[in-house]
């Protein structure tokens, strides 16, 4: 009797910390994420609103997500707009996704770029480093380390990007790197470290990793060969695509590769890329 009392008590204590979000809270965080970051969040992502800001309000003690959303926008509070927008963004990665960009940027790009300069690539959402990381070692592999090479990183996510620049992730995350890459381009955990890799110094340093708001200014960032924007414009309405899109095609050079995800295409939203295979674009000029 005495612990059916006191999951009654337990139970109780849990109903009264419930908080629900209401429409026009929603709509407040939905609009903020738009104008901030570009995403576009509909009505069927109110529960996973609610579910990742929750514990925000129960750091807070606060009684209403309304409250949180005058917290997380007031001026003198920049550190908690950051959490709310790692909160609400989406990274999901790992090495060698979309194979066959891979095998088009061996087979096709590579070969192209074998005797021109140094080669700058862009990986414009690149979340915790995955995506990055394998375009780093298929270059080391085919130009070698003593081209000149090198590789941005960028996310708006604060916490993905500390986790890219630490560059050490979970050995069960490397199923597709292959063989040959595990063995030259990355390191062992062992100890404390068992069952965990990191990449190889000599990669770590052709890639560099920064924060940037795709939907913000884009300051000084110059122009790169090759562009990867994959699984991103998924979350972005029609509108902002456009801009995007707009703006890529500005930061590649000529005859440079704009690559997409497998999902995605640039139909209706850009005329001046050229298809060169599904998800794999080109400036022609």
């Amino acid at each position: 009797m005495a612990i059916d009392q006191a999951i009654s008590q337990t139970t109780d204590h849990e109903t009264a910390q419930v908080v629900e979000i209401h429409d026009r809270e929603f709509r407040l965080f939905s609009e903020l994420m738009h104008e901030r970051v570009g995403v576009y969040l509909s009505p069927a992502k109110k529960n996973l609103v609610r579910g990742r800001l929750l514990k925000r309000l129960r750091h807070y003690q606060l009684s209403s997500f309304k409250e949180y959303f005058a917290l997380a926008t007031c001026k003198d509070n920049p550190q908690e707009m950051q959490i709310l927008v790692d909160l609400l963004t989406t990274n999901e990665t790992y090495f060698f996704r979309e194979e066959k960009h891979f095998d088009f940027l061996r087979d096709k790009v590579i070969p192209q770029l074998e005797c021109s300069g140094a080669l700058r690539v862009w990986s414009a959402a690149s979340s915790t480093g995955e995506e990055a990381y394998s375009v780093a070692m298929l270059l080391a592999d085919r130009l070698g380390l003593s081209r000149q090479w090198s590789i941005m990183g960028t996310d708006v996510n604060s916490r993905v990007l500390e986790c890219a620049q630490r560059a050490h992730y979970p050995l069960d995350g490397a199923k597709k790197i292959p063989k040959s890459y595990l063995q030259r381009y990355c390191l062992k955990g062992v100890g404390d470290y068992e069952g965990t890799l990191t990449m190889d110094d000599a990669l770590r340093k052709r890639v560099q990793f920064k924060p940037l708001n795709l939907n913000g200014p884009w300051s000084g960032i110059g122009q790169f060969d090759l562009i990867f924007l994959r699984n991103v414009m998924i979350y972005f309405d029609v509108p902002t695509k456009r801009k995007l899109v707009a703006r890529m095609y500005q930061a590649l050079k000529p005859r440079g590769y704009f690559f997409v995800g497998h999902s995605e295409s640039l139909h209706g939203i850009n005329e001046q890329f050229t298809l060169v295979q599904p998800s794999v674009y080109q400036r022609d000029n």
